[in-house]
């Protein structure tokens, strides 16, 4: 049988793969479900078998994932024991489970030095140097992540308290966030204690709609997210010494530019391809010598 290639990516909401050849062509796809190796391992490794299984379907070739060398982004990957459960049980021939943020990589800058800033729910950056891989921030929302969605949505909560207690001024944004909670400021705070940062999130769109209008209040608390993103985005610099590319991705990626300092809206570029191409390339780079060897 031929030599095959799989890419995985895997997150809290779905798992996608793609299917390739020895020359890194992509021959299928297929999706499924929720892959997270450390909120649910045994459901993660379900997911990743079906999504591997349909990317063979969509191809038109008998899966036998047994012959198949794989290359794995999961989200969770930074817990050992999760990814020891996982990788024990997988169903290739040889795999590698990586980071999310490490496959994103490898798509958007390919073989070159660069950095990425993953910008969504949480944060994280990722740079390479010299061939190394460095990680900046990432941290989670609870000490880290700053400028992520989790953390606009809960200064945007901050913010219409402030407004209440006539601290800060009223604007559009808090009276909006207000009305959500029906102008009742214990109700925000009684569900700000039990919030994941998914829930903070879902309050960010309205920022970022409301800083289009020129509300002060939303346009202060962007320019608290794109203070956090320049700082790490130094960081980074630090490593690469502004060399190679630099490109946003996630969630936010699209609308945060026009707040970040110049000296990084002039850096930034277009990724080269998405995560689930640098997981699949990956696994070309890592396994293929392995099956030109067994050929």
């Amino acid at each position: 049988m031929a030599d095959y290639f799989i890419g995985i990516d895997g997150g809290g909401t779905s798992c996608r793969a793609a299917l390739a050849d020895k020359n890194g062509r992509i021959l299928g796809r297929g999706k499924s479900g929720a892959s997270n190796i450390l909120t649910d391992p045994d459901t993660a490794l379900k997911h990743i078998v079906e999504a591997s299984s349909l990317a063979f379907a969509e191809a038109r070739i008998e899966p036998d994932l047994s012959t198949t060398s794989a290359v794995l982004g999961l989200a969770g990957n930074n817990v050992g024991d999760a990814v020891s459960y996982v990788q024990a049980r997988l169903p290739f021939r040889q795999s590698d489970i990586v980071s999310d943020g490490v496959i994103a990589l490898q798509g958007a800058i390919g073989d070159e030095d660069g950095a990425i800033g993953i910008v969504g729910t949480g944060t994280v950056y990722i740079a390479r140097h010299q061939g190394r891989l460095h990680s900046v921030a990432g941290w989670g929302f609870q000490v880290s992540d700053l400028g992520s969605g989790a953390r606009l949505g809960q200064l945007a909560l901050q913010e219409s308290l402030l407004a209440y207690d006539n601290i800060h001024p009223m604007t559009g944004l808090s009276k909006a966030i207000l009305a959500e909670f029906d102008n009742n400021p214990e109700k925000i705070v009684d569900f700000a204690r039990l919030a994941k940062p998914g829930d903070f999130g879902r309050h960010t769109p309205k920022v970022f709609d409301f800083a289009r209008q020129g509300d002060a209040a939303a346009i202060r608390i962007l320019k608290t997210g794109a203070a956090g993103i320049d700082e790490a985005l130094d960081a980074v610099n630090g490593i690469t010494g502004t060399k190679g590319r630099l490109c946003l991705l996630g969630g936010l990626a699209p609308l945060y530019p026009e707040y970040l300092a110049e000296r990084h809206r002039a850096r930034l570029s277009e990724p080269l391809a998405d995560a689930l191409t640098g997981a699949v390339a990956l696994a070309v780079k890592t396994y293929g010598a392995q099956a030109e060897l067994r050929a």
